[in-house]
């Protein structure tokens, strides 16, 4: 039975207009599977279709992909909810497995380069985009394998009519990472070093191989305590970002918001693929109805969070020499804090951040914010789902953080890598306006006098808990820190019956900060709560202490997570499949094994 296979074509509108915006593309002409494997230029549009759903960006106009791509920060120990919080999975469900779909077109793409193309493509076209093809397919597995741990591992099309393959076993994780590395290591050999704006290259292969050898040695040393396998994958980590070090493409040059908040990223050096936003195209996001500082939000930063960030000195706030390094007043962290802080949150507390009273404003550009500081509305492109910022895919910064984790991880990191990697980043030019603010860049890291973190997880080698610390901050509100807990096996971390500072926000001086409020709130007593640095009880606002209201604002109605921990037949680091999935297997005279650590059945 021949297969028809359909894609999207793009080469009169490449044709008409010589502008390549390949992230985003309308369909044209539908050209059929027996025809279409007839030129480069085919096979390069068969690859566009698989931009947008591995390099999401913001997503587009209110679509699920944002959620996926930025929103799904709320679920970490960076942010809570007012009321309750997000729980994690506790149960097998009724219905639930991963998707094969676009793995079966990446194989597609595979299988028809080998067969039908070997007479139409040059050697090294053949292997440009052999290696195209390797790249998104270890893009897929690493996906798969992270959320799933063993999955069914296929390096062919499986016919749709091929029982064993439509219920084909579970292949261990070992496995197909094995066949994940060895799709990187060719990709990043054969893929051209330049194709084009916008299109994957091999220093945009290389910069992900990073992120996903990075996770999976991490995975393998801390989940799985294969130290051989966990070597394996730091090494590719360290070789993968060395390649886009040493390239000597990109560097640090752009102030931090100014990466998440201009129209055109184009040529820009600390980005090395970002996803272009343009209105006259119809091609816009939402991200910015959520910094706005016009619309009210109901999640917010977390108390752990704030405390987190370093002091302009290189110290925890508990050890540093900076003035007034225990004073959480806002104005006063944008000054003694890393200068990250003052570039993610607006400067003062707003009421509109009704969890935690620290308005986030990353994504909205310094002018939009001046704007309404001044009493104006917000511009009408940052409203609802007119944005049109242009989002960093992948970052210079984050190459150089997976570099420097891998060789600390393999215990081979030295002051001159931190030069290269942490101090480089910490040297970012500073916005004007946070100069005015008297923000100041971070002290540089010194491997032989590391800071002495009171608050530091003893279980975490002091480099690697700074290194930690500063992937945080620099990725805050993005997409990585729910998985960097997942793959250093710390989800302890979100535990909110062990860590109170889970549910608490940001530090508020009700009285001189914000006296209407407590006004407002004069007859409804028992709402506003905050809770003192030392920690301890919250102190309820009853309507006369309004003296004593300064401390971590914590809504009274926010209630901690359900425990999640060290339950029997709960695996919080994978996702179970289905019961009506692992039927069917039965059903047919298969087998489905549960993901490790789930029952068969609840």
């Amino acid at each position: 039975m021949k297969l028809k296979y359909t894609f999207i074509c793009l080469v009169l509108i490449v044709a008409a207009t010589g502008c390549k915006k390949l992230l985003d593309r309308p369909p044209l002409t539908n050209v059929p599977d027996e025809t279409a494997w007839s030129s480069e230029d085919n096979v390069r549009l068969y690859a566009n279709k698989f931009y947008t759903g591995y390099f999401v960006g913001y997503g587009t106009q209110f679509s699920a992909e944002a959620g996926a791509a930025l929103l799904g920060f709320r679920f970490s120990d960076d942010v809570f909810l007012m009321g309750n919080q997000s729980n994690f999975s506790r149960s097998v469900p009724n219905s639930g497995i991963w998707g094969m779909g676009t793995l079966r077109s990446i194989n597609i793409m595979l299988d028809r380069i080998k067969n039908r193309m070997k007479g139409v493509l040059s050697e090294e076209a053949y292997n440009h985009w052999t290696g195209i093809g390797r790249f998104f397919r270890a893009m897929e597995y690493a996906d798969l394998v992270s959320d799933y741990g063993d999955v069914p591992y296929f390096g062919y099309v499986p016919l749709e009519t091929n029982l064993p393959d439509l219920y084909k076993p579970r292949t261990p994780r070992s496995q197909v990472m094995d066949s994940v590395y060895e799709d990187l290591k060719f990709a990043m050999s054969n893929v051209r070093t330049a194709d084009g704006d916008q299109q994957v290259n091999r220093y945009v292969v290389a910069a992900f191989a990073s992120r996903i050898a990075l996770a999976e040695g991490s995975w393998q040393k801390y989940y799985y305590k294969d130290a051989a396998r966990s070597d394996k994958f730091f090494a590719l980590a360290q070789d993968a970002a060395g390649l886009v070090i040493n390239s000597g493409r990109f560097d640090i040059v752009t102030d931090f918001r100014s990466l998440f908040t201009s129209n055109s990223l184009s040529g820009n050096k600390d980005v090395i693929l970002y996803r272009h936003y343009d209105a006259a195209a119809g091609i816009t996001h939402a991200i910015a109805t959520n910094n706005n500082l016009s619309e009210s939000v109901a999640f917010g930063p977390t108390t752990d969070l704030i405390k987190s960030f370093i002091c302009v000195d290189g110290q925890p706030y508990q050890n540093a020499t900076v003035a007034n390094a225990d004073d959480f007043t806002l104005s006063n962290m944008i000054k003694s804090r890393d200068s990250r802080l003052e570039a993610t949150f607006y400067d003062k507390p707003n009421v509109r951040n009704r969890a935690s009273y620290w308005y986030i404003n990353k994504f909205l550009p310094r002018a939009a914010a001046a704007i309404v500081d001044a009493g104006g509305s917000v511009p009408t492109e940052f409203t609802s789902n007119k944005n049109q910022t242009d989002y960093p895919v992948m970052r210079y910064a984050e190459v150089l953080l997976n570099w420097i984790e891998a060789k600390a991880e393999q215990g081979s990191a030295t002051q001159a890598d931190i030069e290269v990697s942490i101090n480089k980043i910490r040297k970012r030019p500073l916005a004007p306006e946070a100069t005015a603010k008297g923000v100041s860049q971070t002290a540089a890291l010194n491997i032989d006098k590391l800071p002495d973190d009171p608050s530091r997880d003893p279980s975490v080698p002091a480099l690697l808990w700074e290194i930690r610390r500063e992937r945080r901050m620099e990725f805050v509100f993005e997409y990585s820190r729910y998985q960097d807990l997942r793959r250093w096996k710390k989800l302890e971390y979100m535990d909110t019956e062990n860590k109170p500072d889970l549910l608490s926000g940001g530090w508020v001086n009700f009285p001189t900060e914000l006296p209407d409020d407590l006004s407002k709130e004069a007859n409804k007593t028992g709402q506003i709560s905050v809770v003192p640095l030392a920690g301890g009880s919250p102190v309820v606002f009853n309507g006369s202490n309004g003296t004593a209201m300064k401390g971590f604002y914590r809504g009274t109605n926010t209630n901690g997570r359900l425990v999640f921990l060290n339950q029997t037949g709960v695996n919080p680091y994978l996702s179970p499949v289905g019961k009506t999935q692992m039927d069917d297997y039965k059903s047919r005279g298969y087998t489905l094994a549960q993901t490790e650590g789930w029952p068969a059945y609840q």
